[in-house]
């Protein structure tokens, strides 16, 4: 079984409320995850000191494998030179020197692809041809049974509610393409609002019988949400094994005093069918997490 810890949208500065970054720290010593996905925007305004704070910040978490991939705010918006030129100089020297990663855990291989584009788009993303090909050769030869993970800050499809939220240009393109590596999940942010489902939901591509599993977070720290999750805070937790993906989602509440499930999601890996007697249907009931049992609020 394969946990994974996905937060996103951090926004260290003026937006980011420590109190409920240390609710999320405390979360991730519980669960102990196997890996932990943040995607993108880890500041606010891609200031050295807000990447100083959460390069501190993600050195507080678990020490596990943690996979990171830059935000259209971790790129200077008014610093118009400083875009242009050198774009992504803090976050090299804070977060991550590599901008498009490969992390290969036991059973697991994780794709950030960095989709942010600061010299032809303000707040949406691309992911270009090259990358495709980067993460086509790091799914490669990789076993059947290997869990296959690709993140991107910028979201592939939209969200129900469709507010302000189109999918970046060429999404089908890169939908596509993910299909054909059978990539198993994507995990994204950007929205400030989770939305958990199938890529079969929106595009059924050049191949219906095989869907990716999207999982967008919310704002995992900042008080930035928007829409059902205005004001609001949110994380994912996904566990993977041979069969299933299951994913539980997570939402701060003052009156809680912390983050609570709100809703669970349970998918086959590949979109195919169980075959006769292989799931046990109480499955779909078992307790994810000790969280779980936790009242909800009000």
């Amino acid at each position: 079984m394969l946990t994974i810890l996905h937060i996103s949208d951090l926004h260290f500065g003026p937006p980011y409320y420590p109190e409920v970054g240390e609710a999320v720290r405390k979360f991730a010593a519980e669960l102990s995850p196997d890996v932990i996905v943040a995607s993108g925007d880890f500041t606010q305004r891609a200031q050295e000191d807000q990447f100083r704070a959460a390069r501190e910040y993600l050195d507080s978490l678990p020490s596990v494998p943690v996979v990171v991939t830059p935000g259209n705010h971790d790129v200077p918006l008014y610093r118009f030179a400083e875009r242009l030129l050198d774009p992504y100089r803090h976050y090299r020297e804070h977060i991550s020197r590599d901008l498009d990663t490969v992390v290969r855990i036991p059973g697991a291989v994780i794709v950030a692809l960095n989709s942010t584009a600061p010299r032809s788009a303000i707040t949406n993303g691309r992911v270009s041809r090259w990358q495709l090909d980067f993460a086509r050769e790091a799914f490669t030869s990789v076993p059947d049974d290997t869990v296959r993970v690709l993140v991107t800050h910028h979201h592939l499809a939209p969200p129900p509610d469709w507010e302000g939220a189109e999918a970046m240009p060429k999404a089908k393109r890169a939908l596509d393409a993910f299909t054909a590596m059978r990539v198993d999940v994507v995990l994204g942010g950007h929205l400030h609002r989770a939305y958990i489902g199938n890529s079969l939901d929106v595009y059924s591509g050049f191949d219906p019988n095989h869907g990716i599993i999207i999982v967008q977070s919310g704002t995992s720290t900042s008080r930035r949400g928007r829409a059902r999750e205005r004001e609001k805070n949110s994380f994912n937790v996904l566990r993977i094994d041979s069969r299933l993906i299951r994913v539980t989602h997570h939402m701060y509440f003052d009156n809680a005093g912390g983050f609570i499930p709100t809703s669970r999601h349970i998918f086959y890996r590949g979109g195919r069918p169980p075959m006769p007697g292989e799931i046990d249907q109480r499955e779909h009931f078992a307790v994810e997490s000790r969280h779980d049992d936790l009242p909800l609020p009000g």
